[in-house]
């Protein structure tokens, strides 16, 4: 067994800044390609398609992350589980970085033809392959970390990287939106938030340099050989469910911050800085109520939480859609705002509530797999298929507003069969039971 005492814990603060900021630098770099593909990715890597059809192919290379992430959190678990969980901090962050500053430097298929799109495809997959291992391990570490009584309120600071990520990345296009020609943001202008990440890539790998290994696996006696095994051996419908659960908050995060930006500016004509606005704004609002949820997560229990988001999500789908329909800017981000109010309300709580559900020594696995298989069932398919539905739709798009509650109540469901887990310590490993 490993002596934990050896190891001088981080302050909590200070850990949970770290964890934060690595989880902003790789959403971010993940979220820069959905705005580009809602933008202006059809047009330069499917120019032969129709510009319907060129959407749904950008989307279908948007997509192509969130089939790579639970692949990669196979991949960056087994080393989580098997070797620590600050390994997979920096070797995550170093694939993602990479691939995001290549994807910038990828000539369009003006210049090499078919290659082009074909090059996307493969760094998009690196891009969600490495952000399948990041979630995992910085949520765990710090959850490993943190006191049983306020898990739910450390853990909740990496679920703001994924907001302050989706601020900054869009930040940057609609600062270079609004200072470039349209012939110039097409060109050239483009690229620079992607090659933006190599900087961003650089000093995460120095905040996270110095972070020790969390307590709960240097405590385990007995490493899994083969944590995926065990994993669909042992907890296979634990993973389905939580994949099941967490569909809605993917489903409403990208059907507000990529979909609406598509949709918004090219059937409803709205510009593409009144949009974005709309959009961030809600995010800012989204994130500042993340750790007021969380407190509420650690005093009242996750599951009553998860199951309040899915039920208000449920009810809201409808109204957001008409709200987006009127193309006016105060009631499309009062639109996006309910949604989101609905999301963090589920996902302010999950790192806690994850970490909790799954055992030790496969943790970082099984966190890792059910997180990310929500994403290909909420966010890999949300944007083609509400793309889809609102071309055979009219204006108010009540189609995706049907498939969304849809997704809702399938949340709502899976949340039900889940048990309570608040308190449960994580920092210590059961013995493994033969």
């Amino acid at each position: 067994m490993h002596d934990v005492r050896t190891v001088r814990a981080p302050s909590m603060p200070r850990l949970a800044a770290a964890s934060l900021a690595g989880t902003a630098i790789e959403f971010y770099d993940f979220f820069v390609y959905g705005t580009a593909a809602a933008l202006v990715l059809g047009p330069l890597f499917f120019p032969t398609f129709s510009p319907l059809a060129g959407t749904l192919a950008a989307f279908g290379t948007f997509g192509v992350g969130f089939v790579a992430r639970p692949l990669g959190s196979v991949l960056f678990g087994h080393i989580g589980d098997r070797r620590g969980r600050r390994p997979v901090l920096v070797a995550s962050l170093l694939l993602t970085g990479a691939a995001t500053v290549a994807v910038g430097c990828v000539p369009t298929y003006d210049t090499i033809g078919v290659a082009a799109p074909v090059l996307l495809l493969v760094l998009r997959f690196l891009q969600g392959l490495g952000l399948g291992g990041e979630w995992g391990g910085a949520v765990l570490l710090t959850a490993e970390h943190a006191p049983a009584e306020r898990r739910g309120l450390w853990t909740s600071f990496p679920q703001v990287g994924p907001a302050l990520g989706f601020l900054l990345a869009n930040g940057v296009v609609l600062a270079l939106s609004t200072t470039l020609s349209e012939a110039q943001f097409a060109a050239w202008g483009w690229r620079v938030p992607f090659w933006a990440a190599g900087v961003l890539a650089a000093v995460g790998l120095w905040l996270r340099s110095s972070l020790p290994e969390s307590p709960g696996f240097l405590e385990i006696d007995d490493h899994a050989r083969v944590p995926l095994a065990e994993v669909v051996r042992d907890h296979g419908r634990l993973v389905l469910l939580t994949a099941g659960a967490l569909a809605i908050g993917y489903a409403i995060f990208y059907t507000v911050t990529t979909w609406s930006l598509a949709y918004g500016t090219e059937r409803l004509g709205v510009s593409r800085g009144v949009m974005l606005t709309c959009i961030m704004a809600a995010v800012v609002v989204k994130g500042s109520l993340t750790p007021v949820a969380a407190l509420l997560g650690d005093r009242y229990g996750r599951r009553p939480l998860c199951l309040a988001g899915c039920a208000a999500a449920a009810l809201w789908m409808f109204p957001m859609v008409a709200l987006l329909a009127t193309g006016e800017p105060l009631l499309m981000f009062l639109g996006f705002l309910g949604a989101m109010i609905a999301f963090i309300t589920m996902f302010a709580v999950i790192a806690a509530y994850l970490a909790e559900l799954y055992e030790p020594r496969v943790r970082c696995t099984g966190a890792a797999v059910g997180y990310n298989l929500g994403g290909v069932v909420g966010g890999a398919l949300t944007p083609i298929v509400a793309t889809a539905l609102v071309e055979h739709g009219g204006r108010v798009p009540w189609g995706v507003g049907a498939y969304l509650t849809g997704i809702a109540l399938l949340s709502l469901g899976c949340f039900a069969l889940l048990p309570e887990t608040r308190p449960v310590p994580v920092a210590v490993a059961e013995p493994a039971m033969d």
